[in-house]
């Protein structure tokens, strides 16, 4: 058999011809264009009719018979022979092509994908301001950890997390939000996400229900739904998230997901009565409650109100907290914060389940809140963000007038617009898109039968001399 097809034009350019002789050689057997146990020329032959360097035969020899696709002896180099293939059905019937699908569990998720920006623009919403991150005081927590640094922190990180860092942690949610808990109690991981994954793999089995928040994160959604739970909707009200008896009998959860301190996407405050029936009601039920304490740091007057996590001495709860936005999302470090009872084991099942790293970051994460850095950057950041949220308002008010319908000031970074009943919000966020503004549509966060109509508006990178600016594009926008 003539090959000298093996290096027929085009070739690809940059690659090397015996790395090219090589993948030729390797996709011709594997597609049966070079059957098993044929012979192939000598490497010197082959090479005088390819016209190139005997080496460049010899490499691809080399390589593939190292890689089992060819055998060498004293008789010459042959294709390695293969097992024909599986045939399924009758004999005769040509095989149907392969259909690659993703898993339903993976198709429902990119249903529910929430599009986020591939760039921060002006009112998108979760992006902090990172010309405001204390770079330099980072740099040297960074430089403290790495000089102090030894083999165990170039290996996964210790189970639970860094102890410096569970124990920095432990005493900052002390004192900042009233939690009386001990370094044991605390489940370093990859951010928000990552402890949502743990908790619905670790506090749920397979086909459980978990309750979300309507409208609600979309991510959570995602995370609980990847892990084979059952979702449901629950409604949300001017309280919080607003359960029916029906709820509880029809979908009696395993876990319930909330996010009290500043719901998302709405910004509502969960009031402190409908805290404590939900801890009472999630703990009769024998469902988990998870907490994710969402802008809690960003809180415009007054101290945050009191966690669900503690709330009773055997509240169901776990606490997920995250440096996404109070530092800067690339960091990828969150925590869980787990009653005592079950802290041991949890810890011991998040080893198996997964293996932190980011050994380094951690050491720089704990050194970073010992000095109080962590705490004076909150307190910058949290006044710097109330100045562009008063600006903001006065900013719509001028624009929309009095009667303009805001929520999600209390906290966070972020305000919703809310949109009379003529008004489209997917519409005018895509013409917001369209000019440049990160805005998105409320409406994408709900589920039926609970409807939405409104704007998200980001402003931890708003600056407030973009502020004029965006509202400008946002009105030309909203009046179509």
């Amino acid at each position: 058999m003539a090959l000298d097809w093996l290096l027929a034009p085009p070739l690809p350019e940059a690659t090397p011809r015996q790395q090219v002789l090589y993948q030729r050689l390797r996709e011709a057997i594997l597609s049966g264009r070079l059957p098993s146990g044929m012979r192939l020329p000598a490497s010197r032959g082959l090479a005088t009719s390819l016209g190139v360097a005997r080496n460049t035969v010899l490499f691809a020899y080399e390589q593939l018979v190292a890689e089992g696709y060819l055998v060498a002896d004293r008789q010459g180099t042959r294709v390695a022979r293969f097992p024909p293939p599986v045939t399924v059905g009758r004999p005769g019937v040509s095989k149907p092509s392969v259909s690659l699908s993703l898993s339903r569990r993976a198709e429902a998720a990119l249903q529910s994908e929430s599009g986020r920006d591939a760039e921060a623009l002006p009112f998108s919403p979760g992006v902090p301001d990172f010309g405001a991150f204390p770079f330099r005081l980072w740099r040297q927590s960074l430089s403290r950890a790495w000089s102090d640094a030894g083999w165990r922190q170039l290996g996964y990180a210790a189970p639970g997390g860094d102890p410096a860092l569970r124990a920095a942690l432990a005493e900052h949610l002390s004192g900042v939000r009233g939690l009386s808990v001990t370094p044991e109690q605390i489940v370093v991981t990859t951010g928000t996400q990552s402890a949502l994954d743990l908790c619905a793999r670790l506090l749920a089995d397979h086909g459980d229900t978990v309750w979300v928040e309507n409208p609600g994160y979309l991510a959570a959604r995602t995370a609980f739904g990847l892990a084979g739970l059952k979702v449901h909707d629950v409604p949300v009200d001017l309280e919080g998230l607003a359960p029916q008896v029906s709820d509880w009998r029809a979908h009696r959860p395993r876990l319930i997901m909330v996010t009290p301190s500043h719901q998302y996407p709405t910004g509502r405050v969960m009031s402190l009565p409908r805290r404590v029936a939900l801890a009472e009601d999630a703990r009769q039920a024998g469902a988990w409650l998870i907490e994710d304490d969402y802008d809690s740091e960003f809180r415009r007057s007054g101290p945050a109100p009191a966690p669900l996590f503690g709330l009773q001495a055997d509240s169901p709860a776990v606490y997920v907290g995250t440096f996404s936005k109070t530092l800067y999302p690339g960091l990828r470090l969150g925590y869980i914060v787990v009653p005592q009872a079950v802290a041991r084991q949890f810890a011991r099942a998040t080893a198996q389940a997964t293996r932190a790293g980011q050994g380094i970051e951690q050491r720089a994460l704990a050194d970073f809140i010992r000095r109080g850095h962590y705490t004076a950057h909150l307190r910058r950041m949290r006044s710097l963000y109330a100045k562009r949220l008063a600006v903001l308002r006065v900013a719509l008010r001028n624009a929309f007038g009095s009667e303009l319908a805001l929520s999600g000031g209390d906290a966070g970074l972020h305000l919703v617009l809310w949109l009379p009943p003529g008004a489209n919000d997917d519409e005018i966020a895509r013409r917001a898109n369209a000019l440049g503004l990160g805005v998105r549509a409320l409406r994408g966060y709900a589920r039926a039968p609970v409807r939405c109509n409104g704007l998200l508006l980001g402003y931890g990178n708003l600056d407030e001399g973009m502020i004029a600016e965006g509202v400008r594009r946002l009105k030309i926008a909203v009046l179509g």
